[in-house]
């Protein structure tokens, strides 16, 4: 998978970049949501691929573009069996957000993405566009760490595995009402924090690479962004939990059902019976081969953002694999207005 579909998912997540880093600094988050949602679906309906989408632009939405559950690849149009055999090839799971931080592009924030990951048939979870509570750390806390221990515990070992004193740590959380508790706690215990207002992802990711700055992620955000974040963090060998926030009195901000009950109800619908389990990164990306790829629309802590020049642009992107074990930044100029031919007589 990586060796046929490696290239092609990089191109999907910087066309997605590109369209969007249209948008930055506009303050029309919906339009360069828009924008990244037509240009990934436009890339993977070139590939030689089957397949699915089942985390995208929400689940109960009326989305006109990588719904849950919509078909994208080249062998999966109504003509496919003229010009491919669509039974010859795997069947791919996609998880997208075209636009990670939709507000950080529209206020010109850092920390935007185009991000997707990629599984076999049934390799990533259907997580439902619930919140999750997550927690994220690097390698050497990978199963030490527990999201069910307190965060005081939890920086104490983190501290013990990295190495160093607390007072060293940083430890992201997002800005929200339903977090106050959670960072007076870090603080108190000596962590300093990094609050972010969106984006979650790429401080997961951040995680599990070295001279970051940045050593853990502990809060609750979005449930579909959770899994792409394991699937990164599996392969990289990171630390990370997430358990399903059903109850919209925890969460505070945000939409999140009707009730308590009845997004009880609409979890054992969807074949969840224990909407309390704690799921780690083999969980909620479970397929034998994992792949994740994002590019940077905004500056971050991993990637540059889109530059634009005359006639052209630059980004920066950033390709995991659990098959290859590799991560690979790929520095990308994209070359939009080429002069015309001379032609010599």
């Amino acid at each position: 998978m990586e060796n046929t579909l490696g290239l092609e998912i990089i191109e999907v997540v910087e066309q997605a970049a590109v369209a969007s880093a249209r948008w930055m600094g506009k303050g029309d988050k919906n339009m360069a949501d828009h924008v990244a949602v037509e240009a990934m679906r436009e890339r993977m309906n070139k590939i030689y691929m089957r397949g699915r989408i089942v985390i995208g632009e929400g689940e109960r939405d009326d989305a006109p573009m990588l719904y849950i559950g919509e078909e994208v690849g080249i062998c999966t149009q109504e003509d496919a069996k003229s010009f491919c055999n669509p039974d010859e090839l795997v069947e791919i799971d996609i998880a997208v957000d075209p636009c990670e931080g939709t507000n950080l592009c529209a206020y010109g924030q850092p920390g935007s993405m185009a991000v997707m990951a990629i599984s076999e048939k049934g390799g990533l979870f259907a997580a439902p566009d619930f919140y999750m509570k997550k927690l994220a750390a690097p390698p050497a806390a990978k199963g030490k760490v527990d999201i069910n221990k307190s965060a005081t515990e939890n920086l104490k070992i983190l501290a013990e595995c990295l190495d160093r004193s607390i007072e060293e740590l940083v430890i992201v959380v997002m800005k929200r009402e339903r977090h106050n508790d959670l960072i007076a706690e870090i603080r108190e215990a000596g962590a300093r924090v990094q609050l972010i207002s969106d984006g979650d992802v790429g401080a997961a990711i951040s995680c599990g690479f070295a001279g970051t700055n940045i050593h853990g992620l502990m809060g609750i955000g979005a449930a579909p962004e959770g899994v792409i974040s394991a699937a990164a963090m599996r392969a990289l060998g990171g630390h990370f939990q997430g358990q399903l926030i059903y109850d919209p009195a925890v969460v505070k901000t945000g939409l999140i059902g009707e009730s308590r009950e009845a997004n009880v109800d609409r979890l054992k619908s969807m074949n969840i019976t224990d909407p309390d389990k704690v799921y780690n990164a083999e969980e909620l990306a479970s397929g034998d081969t994992v792949l994740f790829a994002g590019c940077g629309i905004t500056p971050g802590n991993l990637m540059e953002g889109v530059r634009f020049f005359k006639g052209g642009a630059r980004t920066q992107s950033l390709v995991i694999s659990n098959q290859s074990k590799t991560a690979r930044f790929v520095d990308t100029i994209h070359m939009f207005n080429q002069p015309k031919t001379i032609q010599v007589r």
